[in-house]
Order: structure tokens, then C-alpha cells, then sequence
């Protein structure tokens, strides 16, 4: 494939349902996630504890496709494997460290708020591709939703977790590219993330790098199993193969855009949860961040949005 998939609404009724129920689930498991990871504290569990349920659950369950999946990386190119294996451990670190410095609100905004506008800088600076009309309105739009989360929701947040938060958001920019040039399937996808990181995780727990109440044996087992359905079945393995096949079928700016959905979900669910206030500037910055995504997604692409027609190498 020698080009980045730019999202184009499908004309194929069918792969539109597929990717939006995809989506939806997406946003639903996001959700989830910011919402687990920040409680984390509360659970008994250290971030590389959390680290090993999001990623050895799926590693675990996945591990009869291995085989197949090891065959399939000998065509795929480096570069791809890289940009896909962001979406592991340093992604989760990333999210993790900006979860306990901010809010689960501001988490859930700013990660996937900047997505949109990290892949279609990203597709600028590789391919030239400019996104014009009501969709570059819209994408703005999701720009000042999360400059207005960033600014206006005050709280616990400082500066140092806003932009741990903004670089966790580059790097899934940077997954969602590589995921569109893949010729991996959601299950090769999923092991190859997964058991990487289940391996750095553990490399980071037994070097004593990173703490871990697992394997010292002082961890709440009944919180670990929480987690590892949350963020192992749920996140690990559900949210990745749904995120795949969105992006299959609806392209990388519409599913990364969209993604920012999650926000909203995330800082209504956190108000009874976790007894977050629901503050103006908040109400303001998931307002700006839905209405950008909406208009977004139902705008149709310009002629410079779309791609040639992708190839085999």
C-alpha cells in the first residue's frame, strides 16, 4: 500500500454499518478505559500492574493465532510494524501518567480530542493532503473544544499533564496511520501489540524499573480481575478490534475524528462515578468537541481529501 488511507464516507451501505457499529463500540470502550485508568489509585494497582491486564489477557486468549501471525509480519514493512506498536505500552504509559496528573474529564478530552488533528497534520506533512470546507471547520472546531478543555475546566490538572496527555494523542495519531497502511487483520494486530507489551511490562516489573504490587504479591486479586475484564477483554482485545475495522471501513481521519466522541461519554459517566464536577468550561469544550465531530463525519470529503486508489507493493 503505497499510501495513507484517507477517510472517505463509503458509498457501500453495508461497510458504513459495519464501521459505524464499530465506531460506536470504540467510543464506548474509550470510555471505559479513561475512566478505569484513572480510577487506578483506587483499585490497589501500580501502572505497570494495569499495564500486564490490558495486555496479557488479550496476549493470552489471542495466543493460537501467533503462529499465523508471526508469518504475516515477515511481509509487512518495519515502519508499519513500528507506527502499530505505539498503540501498546507507550501509549498506555503515556495515558496512565496524564490520567493521574489531570482528570478522568480532561484524560478522555485531550487524548482523543487531538487525534484528528495530529492525523491530518501528519497527512499533510507526508502526502500534501489538505482538508478544505466544512470539514476543515469542523476539525477547528474540535481544536478549540480541546483548547477550551485544557483552559477552562481549572481542577487538579497542571500544564505537565495536559501535555503528557497532547503527546499521548500523537502517538495514537500515529497508530491510526500505521493501522491504515497494515496488512495485518484486527487478530494479527491485537497479538502483536499485546504481547509486546505484555513482554516490556514485565521486563519493566522484574528490573524493579516500575513498581509492581503482582508480582511482590501485596495486589488486591479481586481489583486485578476487575481490571483485566475491563482493560483486558474490554480495551485490550474488544476496542482494538473494533478500532480496526473502523478504520477498514470508514478511513483514518473519520474514525480518529469521531474517536473524540469518547470525551463526552467519558466526563458524563465520571460526574456520578467519580464525583467529578461537570464544570461550564468542560460543558463548553464537549459542546465545541461533539459539534465538530458531527459536522465532521456527515460533511462529504473535496476532491483533494481523497487518495489515489491503494495498491499492493
Amino acid at each position: 500500500m503505497t499510501t495513507f488511507a484517507l477517510a472517505r464516507r463509503p458509498s457501500l451501505s453495508p461497510r458504513l454499518f459495519v464501521g459505524g457499529a464499530a465506531l460506536a463500540a470504540v467510543v464506548t470502550l474509550w470510555a471505559a478505559f479513561a475512566l478505569s485508568t484513572r480510577a487506578l489509585e483506587t483499585a490497589g494497582l501500580t501502572t505497570v500492574d494495569a499495564a500486564l491486564a490490558r495486555f496479557a489477557v488479550p496476549a493470552l486468549l489471542l495466543s493460537p493465532f501467533l503462529p499465523r501471525t508471526v508469518r504475516a509480519l515477515r511481509t509487512e514493512r518495519p515502519l508499519v510494524i513500528a507506527l502499530v506498536l505505539l498503540a501498546g505500552l507507550p501509549h498506555f504509559l503515556l495515558f496512565a501518567e496524564g490520567a493521574h496528573l489531570t482528570s478522568a474529564a480532561l484524560t478522555g478530552l485531550l487524548v482523543p480530542g487531538t487525534v484528528p488533528l495530529f492525523v491530518a497534520i501528519l497527512l499533510f506533512l507526508r502526502e500534501g493532503t489538505v482538508i478544505r470546507g466544512r470539514r476543515l471547520l469542523a476539525l477547528l472546531a474540535v481544536v478549540a473544544g480541546v483548547a477550551a478543555s485544557a483552559l477552562l475546566t481549572g481542577g487538579t490538572a497542571d500544564i505537565g499533564g495536559i501535555c503528557v496527555l497532547v503527546t499521548a494523542g500523537l502517538v495514537w495519531a500515529l497508530y491510526t496511520l500505521g493501522l491504515a497502511r497494515t496488512r495485518l487483520d484486527p487478530i494479527g494486530v491485537i497479538l502483536i501489540v499485546s504481547v509486546t507489551s505484555t513482554i516490556a511490562a514485565l521486563a519493566l516489573a522484574t528490573t524493579g524499573f516500575l513498581p509492581s504490587r503482582i508480582l511482590a504479591g501485596t495486589a488486591d486479586l479481586s481489583g486485578f480481575g476487575w481490571y483485566a475484564l475491563v482493560q483486558g477483554v474490554g480495551t485490550g482485545l474488544l476496542s482494538t478490534a473494533c478500532y480496526v475495522i473502523a478504520v477498514k471501513n470508514l478511513g483514518s481521519s473519520i474514525t480518529a475524528t469521531a474517536g473524540a466522541l469518547s470525551p463526552v461519554l467519558t466526563a458524563a459517566v465520571a460526574v456520578p462515578l467519580l464525583h467529578e464536577p461537570l464544570t461550564s468550561g468542560l460543558a463548553i469544550a464537549m459542546a465545541l468537541i461533539a459539534a465538530g465531530v458531527a459536522v465532521f463525519t456527515l460533511s462529504p470529503a473535496t476532491a483533494s481529501d481523497r487518495p489515489a486508489a491503494p495498491k499492493r507493493e
